[in-house]
């Protein structure tokens, strides 16, 4: 009896450390939705650290198998909730930051290793504040001009009466474009923009619809977010001319140029793209050319111009791809890629797309895998370890009390 509790205790101790900063981690990735390695950072070296110098008791080998099974676990399941496998240099990271963490921890129980540990300790921080995650995106010095035609209150406070205040769409815009909202679309010519931003506009008449399509025809380039059914959030009444329109207004130009609307799709859904990147989207609307399949976004080229529609412009609202309001530059708060997408639809460069937890049951799979493993990991460490141990004549305390006892009698 007492052997079985001995070895179970033995097992905890190494499965137990590694289960804990994969749950602590996957607390703090939930909140956006990524699985990203990095997330796992900071509970590898609050945790590893610890049990590292506990472990160091037995076993100097017990402090790294912890290391190497909570970051095996902890990719095991980003792989799996992602169905794709993470960012190679994300993986090298974690697993060098398990394995440092976990080796200096136990490195602290000798005293004589206490300035090897801190060094150590300022080389993690270095890795896991410079070279870890991505960094907030940057503005850079030479930015073209894009214009913005809306009825969203995307440079305002909702009404007008407000002060101006830009949403964390346009903030982010900002960092690679010359913003400038018009009022018509007749005065782009004369603005000397090449990229248009139309986001759910107000009713344009036939002439401003005609300036429209010569300005593309010219070689303009147009992002088009045209929502059959919006949500945005408003505070405004119904029937309120301050508030944007609740359906699309361009439907003759979008007929003119052949594009058909499907059906609306009256949910808030999670689009992947072809490349694994995510869409956050609500009440959208495939759009499609005659005779052929929709596709996200759908372009167009139109004389020497092109054109790129989505059927929804909710996707901009910060709510369906930010979970930290104040940190709209930051790809770490981000839960979709919309920023970037729409970014790099206007022409910019922006940084690759991030890897996201796919849905409930991919997250399922990959956590019932990571604690399988994590288990078969631990059991493994005990077999092995233990042998280690009978052969160097290690043994814990209680285990020399009890060798002691037996010589004695």
């Amino acid at each position: 009896m007492m052997s079985f509790v001995r070895c179970l205790s033995r097992l905890l101790t190494l499965l137990l450390p590694a289960t804990l900063m994969l749950l602590a981690g996957l607390a703090a990735a939930w909140r956006t939705g990524q699985a990203d390695p990095w997330c796992w950072g900071w509970p590898a070296l609050l945790l590893l650290v610890p049990t590292g110098w506990w472990l160091a008791r037995r076993d100097f080998l017990h402090a790294l198998w912890v290391g190497l099974g909570g970051a095996g676990m902890v990719l095991l399941f980003c792989a799996l909730a992602a169905a794709r496998m993470p960012d190679p240099w994300a993986m090298i990271g974690l697993l060098l930051l398990a394995l440092a963490a976990a080796g200096g921890g136990a490195l602290l129980w000798q005293r004589r290793w206490l300035p090897a540990c801190v060094a150590l300790a300022a080389a993690l921080l270095l890795l896991l504040l410079g070279f870890g995650p991505a960094r907030p995106i940057s503005s850079q010095p030479d930015r073209p001009l894009l214009a913005v035609i809306t009825a969203l209150p995307l440079f305002w406070e909702e009404g007008g009466a407000g002060a101006r205040r830009d949403a964390p769409i346009v903030t982010l815009l900002r960092s690679r474009f010359d913003v400038r909202p018009i009022d018509d679309v007749r005065a782009l010519a004369a603005s000397g923009a090449s990229v248009l931003l139309l986001a759910q506009p107000r009713p344009m008449t036939p002439q401003a619809l005609v300036a429209l399509d010569r300005w593309v025809r010219d070689g303009g380039r147009l992002l088009l977010l045209t929502d059959p059914r919006l949500r945005w959030p408003s505070d405004l009444p119904l029937g309120d001319r301050r508030r944007a329109p609740m359906v699309g207004t361009l439907g003759p130009l979008l007929a003119h140029w052949g594009v058909r609307g499907g059906a609306v799709r009256d949910r808030e859904i999670r689009h992947f793209l072809p490349d694994g990147r995510l869409l956050t989207m609500a009440g959208m609307q495939p759009l499609s050319l005659a005779g052929q399949e929709g596709a996200v976004p759908l372009r167009l080229r139109i004389g020497r111009g092109e054109v790129l529609l989505l059927g929804d412009a909710d996707l901009i609202n910060d709510r369906l791809w930010l979970a930290d309001p104040a940190r709209p530059l930051d790809p770490r708060a981000w839960s979709a890629d919309t920023p970037a997408l729409v970014a790099q639809w206007l022409g910019a460069e922006m940084p690759d797309g991030r890897r996201w937890m796919r849905d409930v049951a991919d997250v399922r799979l990959g956590l019932r895998s990571a604690l399988l493993a994590g288990t078969g990991w631990a059991i493994l460490g005990l077999l092995l370890l233990r042998r280690r141990s009978g052969r160097n004549g290690v043994r814990t305390k209680s285990e020399n009390k009890l060798v002691k006892g037996g010589k004695n009698g």
